[in-house]
């Protein structure tokens, strides 16, 4: 019998910050996963102590909508997965989950394979994937999901905006019917994508095709009314949804209401929309490219203090980046908005600036910073927002998103409220591979000091080193959502039609 104190590991010394609880014990590590958590644990020779210094200890974090050496249209994604999955370490996320895109035409079990090719043997940190839903037809509805979930991959997306992504209402609930039958997740991005054409193109007739102009021909009501239609299908089909980067306070209270009336529905916002305004577009010249995308930074104020509304109360179950990595200085970036630019106008196109900010280095230090020490949320909410829904929610749990024995050794330290110490950031001091942030000059309170990916120490903050090679992430091969399905057969449906028969 093996010796159940036989740690190769050891944390001691600081509090344990789960989801539920938070408890002052000792960690005990044995080949990357969690064997025990207890007080005074002895420390077998050739045992590795790492002292928390009176800190909190919270799983390490999951990321689970980034966009990595994922091309838009002419503009190339300024990360691969090994400078993306350092920036991931660097802020305290140990696990992404990025996305894997079919083209119309095409199968999506190839699309996923070659992603998972491109990535193997390169990133930081563990990984998984999405799968891009933009063609379903009855091949993709009726036979590859089924081999998504084979493969690991129990989550879609589907747009209902861009031109070669757009699905129509029909689409839309052949996939969350098809979702629906092999138990998939189905992720939203909900913009009508109507009324941004009409817009988009009458605002360049009228010249104003500057940066903040992308704002202009995405006002809140298109995000609001396609939220109601996705939540609309959504209860059709009585199928799991998450609708993602949620950015304005009516479509929070869409997804509320749902909730409320007991739908298997999901919200997901981002920092951006937490922290940052559309006066970030507004900057001088093309600037405000840096800050181009979608939905957009909202003006009003109400607005984040909508989504610190729900990010507090529940209505958001996951915190991610939606890290879309576009380089400012380069033409085949943000700055092909001035490239292709039939208006002439020195401030650019926003019709040709790829959508998308980075985020993936700072996700967790800003919630952590501006959501629990500015005493917006609790220590256990962080935890559900940045690792254990997105585990729960992505069939991860408990291997990712706590820290309990049999999870996976992935801890974030940070520092004692004695010994905290702000940082202000600076693109500068980033590990991504895009070359700014939208968050320069901001301050956070406190910075990851330590963080382990499955027992080893993969970041040191207080020297901001990366300490493991590419190569040290994992796929993670994902099981069905383990957060509340359809709701079954028990219920009266909208009419004499009952999902559960389709």
């Amino acid at each position: 019998m093996s010796d159940p104190f036989h740690f190769d590991l050891i944390i001691r010394n600081g509090t344990v910050v789960n989801a539920s609880d938070e408890t002052q014990c000792d960690i005990g590590v044995r080949n990357g996963v969690v064997t025990c958590l207890g007080k005074n644990l002895p420390v077998p020779e050739g045992c590795k102590v790492i002292d928390a210094e009176g800190g909190w200890i919270t799983p390490g974090g999951v990321d689970s909508h980034v966009h990595i050496g994922q091309n838009q249209g002419n503009a190339q994604s300024a990360d691969d997965w090994t400078t993306g999955t350092r920036g991931a370490i660097a802020g305290g996320t140990t696990t992404v989950v990025a996305f894997a895109v079919q083209v119309r035409g095409e199968k999506v079990m190839p699309a996923v394979e070659a992603y998972y090719d491109l990535a193997d043997g390169k990133t930081h940190c563990d990984y998984s994937f999405h799968a891009i839903i933009s063609d379903p037809t009855d091949e993709v509805v009726d036979k590859e999901l089924a081999e998504l979930v084979k493969f690991g991959v129990t989550s879609v997306k589907v747009y209902m905006t861009y031109a070669d992504m757009a699905l129509n209402d029909r689409q839309m609930l052949d996939i969350l019917a098809g979702s629906r039958r092999h138990g998939l997740t189905t992720m939203v991005h909900a913009e009508n994508h109507d009324i941004i054409e009409w817009m988009a193109e009458r605002l360049l007739k009228q010249g104003m095709s500057e940066p903040m102009h992308h704002g202009t021909s995405r006002p809140q009501l298109v995000e609001d009314e396609a939220t109601q239609r996705a939540l609309a299908l959504a209860e059709v089909i009585d199928a799991p949804m998450l609708l993602v980067h949620v950015s304005a306070k009516e479509a929070t209270r869409a997804i509320r209401k749902a909730q409320t009336r007991g739908l298997p529905i999901y919200g997901e916002t981002c920092p951006h929309y937490a922290l940052l305004t559309a006066e970030k577009m507004q900057a001088p010249g093309f600037l405000g490219a840096k800050c181009v995308c979608s939905p957009p930074l909202r003006s009003d104020p109400s607005d984040k203090a909508g989504i610190w509304e729900g990010l507090a109360n529940g209505t958001f179950t996951v915190l991610s980046s939606d890290h879309a990595p576009f380089n400012f200085f380069d033409e085949t970036g943000k700055k092909y908005g001035l490239i292709e630019n039939t208006t002439k106008n020195p401030a650019g196109n926003f019709r040709a600036i790829p959508n998308g900010i980075p985020g993936i280095n700072t996700r967790s230090p800003l919630l952590w910073s501006y959501g629990v020490l500015e005493g917006r949320i609790s220590r256990q909410r962080f935890v559900e927002l940045n690792s254990s829904n997105a585990a729960k929610l992505y069939g991860m749990y408990p291997k990712k998103g706590t820290i309990q024995p049999g999870s996976d050794a992935d801890f974030v330290i940070w520092r004692s409220d004695a010994s905290r110490k702000s940082t202000i950031i600076k693109q500068e001091n980033m590990h991504h591979g895009v070359d700014y942030t939208p968050y320069e000059d901001m301050e956070v309170k406190d910075w990851p000091r330590l963080v382990i990916l499955r027992g080893e120490v993969v970041y040191d903050g207080e020297s901001n080193q990366i300490m493991n090679q590419p190569g040290g992430g994992e796929f993670i091969k994902r099981r069905l959502s383990s957060l509340p399905g359809p709701r079954g057969t028990s219920r009266a449906w909208i009419n004499d039609f009952q999902p559960h028969k389709i």
